[in-house]
């Protein structure tokens, strides 16, 4: 391998890694090297398809845009999507590879770790250094033995190790301290050094506590990375924290139901960045607000369930009251396929073979088939004109009368559909409002009056100004000494 690699482990999850490695990928790219972010296994129904036709966490896919890549494949070989508490589809190098209990995947996964060790090995041949991220905390006994994603790939590919802890959530010390006894000899030698994370107040406060960490194991605190308000504006990894997105001000009001198992819920975060929305999570045991313009329902890795979820909270009723005041509908994936008649799974693929019906607010029907739809694709808005970009990531086929009125036109085909009086609109596009033109058109025919912003030019701003943050509070030379 000519790239060098270094790893940042975490003293627990959301402790910013993700987030620390796109910053470093940014910052390393902007001093001309060629970064690749990379993570062995990420649990996620979030994913971005890849320029090579595969799946991988967004995480992975922002840490990406943050080196100037194309999001590949091997830069997240291992991808897990919940389907229920003890299932999940498992996504290996983009394709997937089928449907495991907890139990079931414990005994795939060291199996796994050598198509991990090549994904890495080809990122690391191709780039001048590879990032490394690892999963929830570092020292997890009980995980161990089976462990792809933390010290069982860094013993296995001989990786140098820093770890990353939260100041913000207290104990930052201890958990520090605490991994050191709990690894081996041999781990405990591959950590470099601390860094923490969202430190506010004045540095020389921490000066003991740094003490006590060199002092009880020998690591050196590396940097305290200041509180940093732009990190809050950029995507999450997944669905745990979007209580925080809602809209920047007055405006149109978008409601988005929170289904059971959500996924690519990353399609709003343009919505709401956007100063002339309101965007407004509904929690289960609440009702769709009455003064609500849009109802926007997403993507769901169960698609049945979520239908049973959303009629379990009543949201059918306020949906069709919504309808009857003159308010609008939308569906994307999943959410389309709410929004038909039937959605048939005789296979079982997703749970029990069987039907559930509809909502009946777009002439189609769906039928869940085993195999997966994984595309980028450029579409044109069959209503205005507007060109956009977008991908799919589906599984089932959608048929019915309904297509013959399009909400899309991706590479000249029709794609989604739109009711008669066009109030209710659905498609598989997932990214469609990440289009500026699009976004704007759309909103405004909502009902909104604001243009659209800038999200791209946004974001780099975002990822630009998090690499500098990180370039004031580490010194970035001597992090890049102990890759290896």
């Amino acid at each position: 391998m000519t790239g060098r690699r270094l790893m940042v482990l975490g003293t627990g999850s959301d402790v910013g890694k993700s987030l620390l490695v796109a910053g470093l990928a940014r910052a390393f790219s902007r001093r001309g090297l060629s970064v690749a972010p990379f993570k062995a296994q990420n649990m996620s129904n979030n994913a971005a398809v890849t320029a090579d036709g595969g799946e991988i966490g967004r995480a992975q896919a922002l840490q990406a845009r943050a080196a100037g890549l194309a999001p590949v494949s091997d830069m997240n070989p291992v991808l897990l999507k919940p389907e229920t508490d003890v299932e999940a589809q498992v996504v290996v190098q983009g394709r997937v590879l089928g449907r495991y209990s907890a139990a079931a995947y414990q005994r795939l996964k060291p199996g796994l770790l050598p198509a991990v060790c090549a994904s890495l090995s080809r990122l690391a041949d191709r780039h001048d250094l590879v990032l490394i991220e690892g999963a929830g905390s570092g020292a997890e006994r009980y995980l161990r033995a089976q462990d792809i994603s933390n010290m069982g790939l860094a013993e296995t590919a001989d990786l140098p190790v820093v770890l990353l802890g939260d100041d913000s959530r207290g104990g930052v010390t201890a958990a520090a301290i605490g991994h050191y006894h709990l690894w081996t000899a041999s781990e405990r030698a591959r950590c470099k050094g601390v860094i923490v994370n969202k430190f506010r107040g004045d540095p020389g406060v921490f000066a003991p506590a740094a003490r006590d960490i060199r002092n009880e194991t020998g690591w050196p605190v590396l940097g305290l990375l200041r509180w940093s308000q732009v990190a809050r504006s950029l995507p999450e990894e997944d669905s745990l924290g979007h209580g925080r997105q809602t809209g920047s001000g007055r405006g149109l009001v978008i409601a988005v139901p929170e289904l059971p198992r959500l996924a690519n819920a990353d399609d709003i975060d343009p919505l709401a960045a956007e100063p002339g929305v309101d965007l407004r999570w509904v929690r289960p045991g609440r009702p769709i607000p009455g003064d609500t313009d849009v109802v926007l329902l997403l993507g769901s890795k169960t698609t049945r369930a979520a239908l049973a979820g959303l009629r379990a909270e009543g949201w059918d009723i306020d949906i069709a009251a919504h309808l009857r005041r003159g308010g609008r509908v939308a569906g994307l994936c999943a959410g389309f396929q709410m929004l038909g008649r039937r959605v048939a799974d005789p296979d079982g693929i997703e749970g029990p073979a069987g039907k559930t019906a509809g909502l009946g607010l777009l002439e189609v029907d769906t039928v869940l088939t085993a195999d997966k739809r994984l595309v980028q694709i450029e579409a044109t808005d069959a209503l205005t004109g507007t060109t956009l970009r977008g991908y799919e990531m589906h599984m089932g086929r959608t048929s019915g009368e309904g297509l013959s009125r399009p909400w899309l036109r991706p590479n000249g085909r029709a794609e989604g559909a739109v009711s008669p009086d066009g109030k209710v609109m659905g498609c598989y596009l997932h990214g469609l409002f990440a289009a500026d033109g699009f976004r704007g058109q759309w909103l405004t025919a909502m009902g909104g009056t604001v243009p659209a912003q800038d999200q791209a030019a946004r974001l780099d701003r975002a990822l630009d100004t998090l690499a500098s943050e990180i370039e004031a509070d580490l010194d970035l030379d001597a992090l890049l000494s102990l890759a290896r």
